[in-house]
Order: C-alpha cells, then sequence, then structure tokens
C-alpha cells in the first residue's frame, strides 16, 4: 500500500497518474496548500521542501521499512523502477523518457507556474513579467510539439512517465495564454491522454479532494 500526499496541482496530479495507470492501490491524504497544511510537523518529516506530492511505500522491494519520497519526478522514477512500468527498458529509450522527464522538472513546470503566477494571481500585474513566462511558455510547448511530430508520446511509441509528468501541466494550457491549435502535435497527444481510463479516475480526485467553486 501506497500512502499518497496530495493536493490537486499539476505535480499532485503526476502521482495519481501513475498510481491508477499501474493499477497500484493507494491512500490519499490530502495536504491543503492554500491552509498551509504542507507546513505541519509530521508532513515536514515526509517531504522537507514543503511542497506536494510526497509518498510513503509501504511495501519496498528491499522489504525494509517504509520509504518515503518526495520532488514528483522522482516519484515518477522510483514507481517506475519499482513496477517495471512506463519506463523504456533499452538503453535510449530509457534516456529519451528521463530527459523529458527532467526537461518537465527543470523547464516547463517552473516556467509555467511562473505563468500562472504572474498571470493569474499575483496582487500586482507585471506586464513585462506576464509576456516574458508567456512568450517562454509557449517556446515550451513548440520544443513539445516539435517531438511529438513523429511521436505518439514523447517518448517514442509507448505511454511513459515523461508523458504523465508533462500532462498535468498542459491541463492548464488556458491559464497560460497557449491554445493547442497553434501545437497540433501537442493537442492530438493531449486528447489521447486526456481519454485514458486512468486519467479520468486520477482526475475524479478533484470533485473529491478539491472540487471547484461555482
Amino acid at each position: 500500500m501506497i500512502d499518497l500526499y496530495y493536493w490537486t496541482t499539476p505535480n499532485g496530479h503526476k502521482i495519481s497518474l501513475f498510481l491508477e495507470e499501474a493499477g497500484l492501490p493507494y491512500n490519499v491524504h490530502p495536504i491543503n496548500i492554500s491552509q498551509g497544511e504542507q507546513f505541519q510537523p509530521h508532513f515536514l518529516k515526509i517531504a522537507p521542501n514543503n511542497r506536494i506530492p510526497a509518498i510513503v511505500d509501504h511495501q519496498p522491494a528491499d522489504g525494509g521499512e517504509p520509504l518515503s519520497l518526495f520532488e514528483s519526478g522522482a516519484i515518477l522514477l522510483y514507481l517506475a523502477e519499482k513496477t517495471g512500468q512506463f519506463l523504456p527498458k533499452d538503453l535510449r529509450g530509457r534516456q529519451t523518457a528521463l530527459q523529458w522527464l527532467f526537461w518537465q522538472m527543470g523547464g516547463l513546470g517552473p516556467m509555467a507556474g511562473q505563468n500562472h503566477h504572474f498571470s493569474q494571481f499575483a496582487p500586482e500585474k507585471i506586464p513585462y513579467a506576464i509576456k516574458r513566462y508567456i512568450d517562454e511558455t509557449a517556446r515550451l510547448y513548440g520544443v513539445l510539439d516539435k517531438q511529438l511530430a513523429n511521436n505518439d508520446f514523447v517518448a517514442g511509441s509507448e505511454y511513459s512517465i515523461a508523458d504523465m509528468a508533462i500532462y498535468p501541466w498542459i491541463v492548464s494550457h488556458q491559464w497560460q495564454s497557449q491554445n493547442l491549435d497553434d501545437f497540433p502535435h501537442v493537442q492530438r497527444w493531449f486528447k489521447h491522454i486526456k481519454d485514458r481510463p486512468a486519467t479520468v479516475k486520477a482526475y475524479a480526485l478533484v470533485q473529491k479532494i478539491n472540487p471547484p467553486k461555482a
């Protein structure tokens, strides 16, 4: 059994996507970041950077004590290696998937996150910051579109943790002032993943944990 410390953010969705795809049993522990629950001492023991998601695996492969992990990319890689799923086993395929996983962690996520902040939440609207992050987000969408032009999924022909890391950030494309009509390969890929049964189940947690306000 895996304990998932989760909130309904792009990074939180990455892990629920994997757990649903792999059919792993898990318990959800909501961490309401809008109420500061990420700073509670019991959560900081698991996630010292006070960010969701985090997990505790009560049946790690080494048979030892429960294993806790934080950082969504590290969790995805751990779960892929634990289950032998969603990470290519050949050298070149594995490296492709990992490159795109780290591309999301170091590029798309931070840039789109700043886009969200300055365009949606910042108390002061700063035109330079808004334009900077919208433009950089668009550039990254273009990079992804080029990769998907000749690939069904980000790392090739098979669905992988790279797709699971990237997809939740594309869900928010309208907040990021991005039109998927401008990125036809991303649009095709996005629709394909959106319709996967595991994706539907993962995103159903939103209605249970943090339903949108009217």
